[in-house]
């Protein structure tokens, strides 16, 4: 008999709040792993002595695709604890993020001193990511290990951009700002990049160790005035001599090509995508949103509460990415996705059908081996049944002990990749 159905014109049936945005937030990861993307930007394998190095949270998965298309290679790459991949030939070594450590130091040494032995014929794939500022660490002269922790403990409690921290970054570094490619040279070079920074300026993807860099010292010296970042007098002293940082135009750098090869942009439009396909109308907020987490919350918090104004039919999406920041109030550990979604739920209140998720795509929100956690109008009901203030929890920092206390973290563990923070806020009819 032949077949007089009707065609289904109904709606795709939603899923229900927190699956939904796990699964949007799962998908923007997917998109990013350098085992999907990375071969799309990877030539064929040249001729002669080819040298892998790297660095960064997604350097050592992106060590595992390139031995994937090219075979077993000589490299050295460094990778956030617990981040490790097995390769063919390419030695992974694991140090500390987000502060520095001796293993990180020890092998970034190591890094240099193979890059230093390579001649005109030789070529250099360098394999950078998130988390390399960290990881490639020399100090540059003058300032000991220790002291350099201690930088960068106070630049992560003081709440400035990634850009600024960046910048003083590579000034007291030996590595950072081209003075990685700038070691390789006369080799060719080609790093590829994933960008977890606002903008996908390569300068500041890792400090930009294979990107010249215009900056001076006064600029990084502006950065502990403006942010209010103590630092050891030896600090204070090496910023105030010419530091090793490679100019744009340096002929060091004349044989190096840099190119981002994944973003966060790739990362929502594809959560989008998935989202549509759900009957979902998305609204992009910007892929580089940036500024201290609970400001932002209040502001999100203002744009879902007018869209629940509206006389909606459908569900709608409020999706965004960038980085947020901390400034450390109080004792907690911080946490910028953490911290976000604990503000986003005080100012909404508990409003009926907002739902919304915000997490780090590497698996890591701040200091916390936890990726962020969720929130619904039932959030400050169960913080209250579970006896946490939340707004005593908010003045501390303290929103992943909240999140711990109520069962609405979201831990991944590691996800090999890193294209910055994912926000989602879902407003339903």
């Amino acid at each position: 008999m032949p077949d007089t159905s009707q065609p289904d014109t109904r709606p795709p049936a939603v899923l229900s709040p927190e699956p939904l945005l796990r699964s949007l937030f799962d998908r923007a990861v997917e998109v990013a792993d350098p085992m999907r993307s990375l071969a799309q930007a990877l030539p064929p394998k040249p001729q002669g002595r080819v040298v892998v190095v790297g660095a960064g949270k997604a350097s050592a998965r992106m060590a595992e695709a390139v031995e994937a298309q090219w075979g077993p290679c000589e490299g050295l790459v460094i990778t956030r604890y617990g981040y490790a991949r097995s390769c063919q030939g390419i030695e992974i070594v694991e140090a500390a993020h987000p502060v520095p450590d001796a293993a990180g130091e020890a092998v970034t040494g190591r890094m240099l001193a193979l890059l230093a032995g390579l001649g005109e014929e030789d070529f250099v794939l360098a394999l950078i990511s998130g988390g390399a500022s960290a990881l490639l660490c020399a100090p540059c002269e003058g300032v000991s290990l220790a002291q350099k922790q201690q930088v960068n403990a106070a630049l992560l409690a003081s709440g400035a951009p990634i850009d600024k921290m960046n910048t003083l970054r590579k000034h007291l570094s030996r590595v950072k700002g081209g003075q990685l490619a700038a070691a390789a040279y006369p080799a060719r070079m080609l790093t590829l990049m994933i960008s977890d920074v606002p903008g996908d300026d390569p300068a500041f993807i890792g400090s930009g160790p294979t990107v010249g860099d215009a900056s001076r010292a006064r600029d990084a010296r502006a950065v502990l005035a403006d942010w209010n970042v103590a630092v050891p007098e030896a600090v204070t002293q090496a910023l105030s001599r010419p530091t090793g940082v490679v100019a744009p135009n340096d002929p060091r750098l004349s044989k190096v090509e840099n190119v981002i090869y994944a973003a966060p942009a790739q990362s929502l439009a594809a959560a989008a995508r998935l989202a549509r396909a759900q009957g979902i109308e998305v609204r992009l907020l910007g892929d580089a949103v940036q500024g201290e987490a609970r400001d932002v919350a209040r502001a999100q918090a203002g744009l879902a509460q007018a869209v629940r104004r509206e006389a909606l039919s459908h569900p709608v999406l409020l999706l965004s990415g960038g980085e947020l920041t901390v400034t450390r109030r109080g004792a907690g550990i911080g946490g910028p996705n953490a911290e976000f979604c604990l503000a986003l739920a005080l100012a909404l209140e508990g409003a009926a059908g907002i739902h919304a998720l915000a997490c780090d795509t590497d698996g890591v929100d701040g200091a916390a081996e936890v990726a962020g956690a969720v929130i619904g109008p039932d959030t400050l009901a169960k913080a209250a049944q579970a006896g946490f203030d939340p707004a005593n929890a908010l003045a501390a920092n303290n929103a992943h002990a909240f999140f711990a206390a109520i069962g609405d973290q979201v831990i991944t563990g590691p996800t090999l990749t890193n294209v910055n923070d994912f926000r989602a806020i879902l407003i339903l009819p």
